[in-house]
């Protein structure tokens, strides 16, 4: 939609019959169109070089609706008119003739449609063939539109910094940066999308969220899966590369962020850009005592034995590789001048859990005999979906004796509408143009300005300080050394299970 006119979409789908179109893209999209969100004339092309009827390829879709799509199993119907607009390409991403077919697809739908539309290409493939694709669509001119056509970009968005450099360059000389979408889908999160109204749609805390009120913050990512199948991928990645450079810095920006002068996407990348480029430089002298690296041995999660990741497929056998990862960082400007933000993240954890912790400091009164717990603050992203402020009161009696109490802020419990999966967000946001969400490509390289002086210390020391811890368990002790002397471990929401160290 642009000026209230509604345009024609054709979205295609390179690498159509990988597991990220089949969870993910499609249930996604199928939801926007039961909602009434796709445009009234809409198809999708989806492209892949194994060999597919059309039938089967759309039951395969059916199926993964069914079974990942937050709505449920499709309504027969309303499948049967979505799935009439979807369509399967055969075609090799390294040959000519994929794309002239792609071609001769989206002029026939715009034929039919009387008019120019919106095209969405989506890259759901592997990094190698970005350029590949990039190069062969701008031959064709299929995205020659700047105003109407938008390319989207899974992570990883290069490997290292001039990985990353060279992408961008190759890309912008082909497409304007207005085209290129660079999408983290823990942006397109609802509890994510809410921190920016929490902070600046409430006055009442952004006069404390500074140095003078803040002791620290912790931002900590647990996943409870290990690396599965993905051994090949992540093996070459670890968990700095896969987590910390893209999700966990985007939470980062948004918590640490000055208000944007208006709700506009450059406004919003401009002030995310200037907190990575605030992010003080890891000294080489520091580094190790700021970064802790670990992977996981073989333990157990939910009464499941799990394997080592070294015994893991498409790992080797003596891989250093990092499955867990914190750091200590600090923000070198005037609101955030020596107050230090813990990242941590890991595979094979005790339990799944996204949480941002802000840490006030201690009360200047103290007037009452009992000890005083720090008010503090917890964003809980999943699984929870709750914000809750831990506050002292006064516990009923004839004394006076505070105890510390929470008060919370459930999605579940404050609404009755089903929260939109993350890439809905996004792939609405894509057909409308709005890139609030997404990365620029200054953000991406000043994001791997960040994390290259750890790579680059690992490389060189590849196996110093790499601790082990097990399967099942919150990561390696060290890393509550790292809090020191501002906690004595990570922030968890309580699960009611007994805690694993």
């Amino acid at each position: 939609m642009k000026n209230g006119k509604t345009y024609p979409a054709a979205i295609t789908i390179f690498g159509a019959k990988g597991d990220l179109t089949r969870r993910k893209l499609i249930p996604a999209l199928y939801n926007l169109y039961i909602g009434d969100h796709l445009p009234p004339v809409f198809c999708i092309y989806c492209v892949d070089y194994l060999a597919a009827d059309q039938d089967a390829f759309r039951k395969e879709l059916l199926d993964g609706v069914n079974e990942f799509s937050r709505s449920g199993k499709a309504d027969p119907k309303k499948w049967a008119a979505f799935a009439a607009q979807v369509f399967y390409l055969q075609g090799d991403f390294m040959k000519a003739s994929t794309y002239s077919t792609l071609k001769d697809q989206l002029e026939a739908f715009e034929a039919a449609s009387g008019q120019r539309g919106t095209r969405l290409f989506y890259f759901a493939i592997a990094p190698r063939f970005i350029e590949i694709i990039a190069a062969a669509i701008y031959k064709q001119q299929l995205c020659n539109k700047v105003a109407l056509d938008r390319i989207v970009i899974e992570k990883p968005f290069g490997t290292d910094l001039a990985t990353a450099q060279q992408l961008n360059r190759y890309l912008g000389k082909r497409f304007s940066e207005k085209q290129l979408y660079r999408i983290d889908h823990y942006l397109g999160k609802e509890t994510v999308q809410n921190i920016m109204a929490f902070r600046f749609a409430n006055y009442v805390f952004e006069p404390l969220w500074n140095k003078k009120y803040i002791d620290h913050i912790q931002i900590s990512v647990a996943e409870q899966v290990g690396v599965g199948k993905r051994g090949g991928y992540y093996d070459s990645s670890g968990a700095l590369r896969d987590m910390i450079q893209n999700h966990l810095l985007q939470l980062l920006c948004i918590i640490a962020m000055e208000c944007p002068g208006a709700y506009k996407a450059e406004m919003i990348r401009d002030a995310k850009t200037k907190v990575l480029k605030s992010v003080r430089p890891f000294a080489s002298a520091q580094l190790f005592k700021n970064v802790i690296r670990g992977q996981y041995t073989a333990g157990e999660i939910n009464d499941t034995e799990m394997p080592a990741y070294r015994k893991e497929e498409q790992v080797a056998a003596n891989s250093n590789t990092e499955t867990f990862t914190a750091l200590r960082l600090f923000i070198d400007n005037d609101r955030w001048q020596g107050v230090p933000f813990f990242l941590r993240t890991g595979k094979s954890m005790f339990r799944q859990s996204s949480v941002i912790v802000i840490q006030f400091k201690d009360s200047p009164h103290k007037i009452f005999k009992d000890d005083i717990v720090p008010n503090r603050l917890i964003i809980s992203i999943q699984p929870e979906l709750e914000i809750s402020l831990l506050f002292e009161s006064k516990l009923p009696g004839l004394q006076m004796k505070l105890v510390p109490v929470e008060m919370d802020f459930t999605y579940q419990d404050a609404y009755t509408e089903t929260l939109p999966e993350a890439y809905e967000a996004l792939l609405l946001d894509v057909l409308h143009g709005d890139a609030t969400l997404f990365m620029r490509a200054d953000q991406v390289e000043a994001a791997w300005k960040v994390v290259m002086p750890i790579l680059n210390a690992w490389k060189k020391y590849p196996a110093k300080q790499l601790h082990l811890y097990k399967a099942g368990t919150w990561g390696p002790a060290a890393s509550n050394v790292l809090l020191k002397p501002y906690a004595k471990e990570w922030f968890r929401l309580p699960s009611g299970d007994a805690v694993k160290e």
